[in-house]
């Protein structure tokens, strides 16, 4: 029968999912805090409210009664999705998982303290001043990253002691939500970083998705690629690793788990309780089911049987350069001549500086040169040119 969804969070991630779950048959009402976000332009019905007010969230799910909460980004009361859950409301995965995860101190505090996994190390910080004393003791350089963000907005590297106010201003202005704390990390010398898709079923055991190199600047992924070679080693302890946290946060759905890998082995990086944005090269076709396929099976219960690595492929981001509006793109039909690409624009209405507003995608059969696919779908990517008002 077909299940009504809300969405919570509406950008170009939850647009493929809500593309997703049509195709089986489902009804979405995508809400978000501006009007006309990509995955409203999919749905059957849209919201625009601000969902870190409590009473504005209570007042649509009373509205909608939908049967199934898929929150979509951090900035969110998440404390209400317990609540919910008592109301024969399914959340994905779950609440205890989304609030865990849509706040770093709260998942990093589990994994390290918790469940033993070896992470980088960390202090946090609600203060310039308690900054200052943070970066002292963790050492220069090191990683400041508000405790709510997303996209990498927010984070920078302290590489001086110059950098430390700099760094705790714009943690600030790059924060979701009310919550001023951030996290300091120990620089992670590391030479590759991957992201480990897990998925987590209703009736059905873990699986695991090939794993997804990627690039970042920012904070923020440039490229991924899939699969990303490592070593039947660290692979097995990725998995386990993936599997071990997953299962102490609860519920079904697909899971983005990063991890650094250094010369003096793994680390556990970060984790998303949902598809993540590395995970939009699963659209050059690189596997049977998409990140977005796999998490509508997993949040409705249809049993996935296996996922299998059909390709390889590469995504490279599409960036806007200034702030405006009704942006226009020029270059794309360039930017898809060449056999094995492909491309997607999300929709957003709106530009800012760096901000994602496509994805370029190249793939090739497996055993190629992984590094000739990147560099054709980063190639294309920069033909592509964000116009706007």
């Amino acid at each position: 029968m077909s299940r009504k969804i809300m969405l919570l969070g509406s950008g170009e991630l939850g647009k493929e999912f809500v593309i997703a779950v049509k195709r089986l048959g489902h009804f979405v009402i995508a809400v978000d805090s501006y009007n006309d976000a990509p995955a409203q332009q999919v749905a059957d019905e849209r919201e625009v409210i601000d969902m870190l007010d409590g009473k504005a969230l209570d007042s649509i799910v009373a509205k909608h009664k939908p049967d199934v909460i898929v929150p979509e980004i951090e900035a969110i009361r998440t404390e209400r999705f317990y609540d919910y859950e008592q109301q024969g409301i399914q959340v994905v995965p779950s609440a205890r998982a989304a609030n865990f995860t849509m706040n770093r101190k709260a998942i990093r505090d589990l994994a390290s303290k918790e469940l033993g996994l070896r992470t980088a190390r960390y202090r946090y910080a609600a203060s310039l001043e308690e900054l200052q004393l943070a970066v002292r003791e963790i050492g220069i350089p090191s990683v400041v990253k508000p405790l709510m963000s997303s996209s990498g907005k927010g984070q920078s590297t302290v590489k001086t002691e110059a950098d430390i106010e700099k760094a705790w201003n714009y943690s600030q202005s790059g924060k979701r939500g009310d919550i001023a704390e951030v996290i300091v990390e120990s620089f992670v010398k590391f030479h590759t970083e991957i992201t480990l898709l897990t998925v987590t079923q209703k009736n059905g055991i873990t699986l695991f998705c090939p794993p997804i190199g990627h690039r970042q600047e920012r904070g923020d992924y440039q490229e991924s690629w899939q699969p990303s070679v490592i070593s039947d080693a660290h692979l097995k302890e990725a998995q386990e690793i993936a599997e071990k946290v997953t299962r102490s946060l609860t519920g079904a759905g697909i899971w983005g788990v990063e991890f650094f890998l250094s010369d003096d082995g793994l680390y556990f990086s970060e984790l998303s309780p949902r598809p993540h944005d590395t995970g939009m090269v699963t659209l050059a076709g690189t596997q049977n089911l998409t990140e977005f396929e796999l998490h509508a099976r997993a949040v409705l219960g249809i049993p996935i049987p296996e996922i299998t690595l059909m390709r390889a492929g590469a995504s490279a981001v599409v960036l806007a350069e200034s702030t405006g509006k009704n942006p226009q793109y020029l270059g794309v039909e360039e930017a898809v001549m060449e056999p094995r690409t492909d491309i997607r624009i999300f929709g957003k209405p709106t530009t800012r500086p760096y901000r994602r507003m496509g994805v370029a995608l190249a793939y090739d059969q497996l055993g190629c040169d992984i590094q000739g696919v990147k560099e054709k779908a980063i190639a294309n990517a920069a033909k592509v040119k964000v116009i706007s008002e």
